[in-house]
């Protein structure tokens, strides 16, 4: 055994697991992200350019 252990409360010496899977109603995948984002730039630009 070392000689150095560190003793830590049950709360900080754990691992913390998450479920992989989760149940949602929308499956976004990060291409979707991107175009949504892409669309709001374009709007906006869009707005720029009509609104003046």
């Amino acid at each position: 055994m070392a000689d150095n252990m560190v003793n830590l409360p049950s709360g900080y010496g754990g691992l913390t697991r998450f479920s992989q899977e989760y149940e949602t109603r929308f499956k976004l995948k990060p291409a979707h992200i991107i175009g949504f984002v892409v669309l709001i730039v374009a709007f906006r630009i869009a707005l720029g350019i009509f609104l003046k």
